[in-house]
């Protein structure tokens, strides 16, 4: 973001700020999407593109969707409107974090309880791994390799149920951001002259 910062206050003089949201838009969903394959298996290196394309994506954004919302009001209700703007996006930043944390806690209750359906002692495959486990943990002098083994699976379960509902959370995203892209088409252009924003 601090590297495209200045980047995207030279393109808002020289493009139209509705075709640089529907870019940032896009490129922020690309970033979203990528994050759908998200394993437990990723890294630093896994995540720098989508976290490179979100954060680029975002700075092409804001300075438009400044531009847009206060640069079609006359200079006397600018000041009101940048502080109503201020308190609207902070409002809903909140409440996307709580929606975010809620679908969060939802969907891993429900992936656990899909994926715990198929680690039951009738699974062949979940009895082989338990009993891996198990042999890994007996090399262990003081444990209880039993229930560790279980614990161990349990963790492996949480922890994939965790991944599926971080991915929906992206998909979610996704989708959000892409319908954003496409009704920036229906947005009012604002006039020339009022391209400052005014509001910061």
């Amino acid at each position: 973001m601090f590297v495209t910062a200045p980047i995207s206050g030279i393109l808002s003089r020289k493009m139209d700020p509705r075709l640089m949201m529907m870019i940032g838009f896009f490129g922020f969903a690309a970033g979203t999407w990528r994050m759908t394959y998200l394993t437990a298996d990723w890294d630093f290196w896994e995540l720098l593109v989508p976290q490179i394309l979100r954060g680029a994506s975002m700075m092409l954004c804001m300075v438009p969707i400044n531009n847009i919302a206060l640069g079609t009001l006359p200079p006397d209700r600018l000041k009101n409107a940048s502080g109503l703007f201020n308190l609207t996006r902070n409002l809903g930043g909140a409440v996307g974090l709580a929606v975010i944390n809620t679908v969060l806690i939802d969907r891993n209750a429900f992936h656990y309880a899909r994926l715990a359906e198929h680690v039951q002692w009738g699974s062949a495959e979940a009895q082989t791994k338990l009993q891996n486990i198990t042999l890994d943990f007996q090399q262990n002098a003081g444990l209880d390799a039993s229930k560790a083994a279980i614990s161990k699976l349990s963790a492996m379960v949480q922890q994939q149920a965790s991944l599926l509902s971080f991915m929906d959370v992206f998909y979610l995203l996704t989708a959000l951001f892409a319908t954003l892209a496409i009704f920036t088409m229906v947005i009012r252009k604002p006039a020339e002259q009022a391209g400052g924003g005014g509001g910061h």
